[in-house]
């Protein structure tokens, strides 16, 4: 018999963190938001005996102080962020599943926000298109065609420069979540 999920909010921190620094794409300003977030939650800490996913709500209260926060702070350098930033990494990759995972995170953070924040939702934290479109406030045909966009800029940048009339190879990238037929 499954365990019932966590009903505990700081059982979510490690997805919180991860999902922030989707949004934020730097891990002080990702750590931040979920300060203001787990505040945010605190203060509505009365719903959350009647919320049926914890988890979902957490999310939601996060992409909304995220949302809330860019709108505050619209300023054009503060969105430029270098993806050195992003990465733990401290030493340069040795092995080639290593260059090749930090390619791929490299093309996921070129996406644009509302691409990358559906496809997190959906591929990594493993969340329904149901409950993904709730996260984000969105009907679940946009977080549909925001997750298609996705997976077909990821395949494009994958796709490897090849002369005008030479055969495509069949080998693509296999992205969680969705027909990559």
């Amino acid at each position: 018999m499954d365990d019932p999920p966590p009903r505990h909010i700081k059982d979510h921190l490690p997805l919180l963190r991860r999902y922030a620094l989707t949004l934020a794409r730097n891990p002080h300003d990702a750590e931040d938001l979920v300060q203001e977030g787990l505040a945010r939650a605190y203060a509505q800490r009365g719903k959350i005996g009647k919320v049926e996913n914890v988890r979902g709500w957490l999310m939601a209260i996060l992409h909304h102080t995220f949302i809330s926060d860019w709108r505050r702070r619209q300023h054009p350098a503060r969105q430029a962020v270098s993806l050195d930033e992003v990465a733990d990494i401290a030493t340069p990759p040795a092995q080639e599943h290593a260059v090749r995972l930090r390619q791929l995170q490299q093309a996921f953070l070129r996406l644009s926000a509302d691409q990358r924040e559906a496809l997190h939702l959906v591929a990594i934290e493993g969340l329904s298109y149901q409950a993904a479109a709730d996260v984000l406030d969105v009907p679940i045909g946009t977080l549909m065609s925001r997750l298609g966009r996705a997976r077909a800029a990821l395949r494009a940048m994958e796709a490897p420069v090849r002369p005008r009339g030479q055969a495509a190879e069949s080998k693509h990238l296999k992205l969680v979540g969705g027909d990559d037929g």
